[in-house]
């Protein structure tokens, strides 16, 4: 019987080796966690077997394994620990990318304009309010957005749909101006 509970320990582990992780996702903590596990179980079965470690038929074997289960278990655990962390890593960053998502779309044109151009926030609000009532979607002839920039200036500086971009290019533009509201028909009072 003993032979038996050697081989049926020895198997599942020879196999185990050959497991290679598949890195992507999830996978390495379940991965690690499962060669935690399995070592675990190894070790804590040559525990309530002590008598496979004195047993001159298994004794070699047995220490053999228990040795190896051992030095793979304290890997496992420091690569689950990594894996642990780098997946802790990945999702705080992506919680924190959906936030400032869900900021920029909830913010007002005027936060976000004061947000961009911080010293000038009162200024640039002032001229967006003049332009465009701050509407990002405002149009008056070629001139679009909040700050009614024109074609050319779009080019230049960039442009887009949302009050974040549409601010970063006005503040692209008045700083090329020499931080000056030139350019813009209405001027900060």
């Amino acid at each position: 019987m003993g032979l038996c509970v050697l081989a049926c320990v020895v198997t599942p582990a020879a196999a185990h080796e050959l497991q290679r992780p598949s890195f992507g996702g999830g996978a390495p903590v379940a991965h690690h966690a499962a060669s935690v596990k399995h070592d675990r179980q190894v070790v804590a079965f040559f525990a309530k077997h002590r008598w496979l470690l004195s047993d001159p038929r298994f004794a070699r074997e047995a220490k053999r394994e228990l040795s190896s289960h051992r030095r793979r278990l304290a890997v496992a655990q420091r690569r689950l620990a990594q894996a642990r962390s780098v997946q802790a890593t990945r999702e705080s960053r992506a919680h924190n990318r959906e936030r400032v998502r869900r900021l920029a779309v909830a913010a007002t044109p005027q936060a976000v304009i004061c947000r961009v151009f911080g010293p000038y926030c009162v200024e640039a609000v002032r001229v967006a309010h003049c332009e465009s009532r701050l509407t990002t979607d405002a149009q008056n002839g070629e001139y679009l957005g909040l700050f009614q920039m024109g074609s050319t200036a779009r080019r230049l500086f960039g442009h887009g749909d949302s009050a974040e971009e549409q601010a970063r290019a006005a503040l692209r533009f008045f700083v090329r101006s020499g931080s000056d509201w030139g350019p813009w028909t209405c001027k900060p009072l």
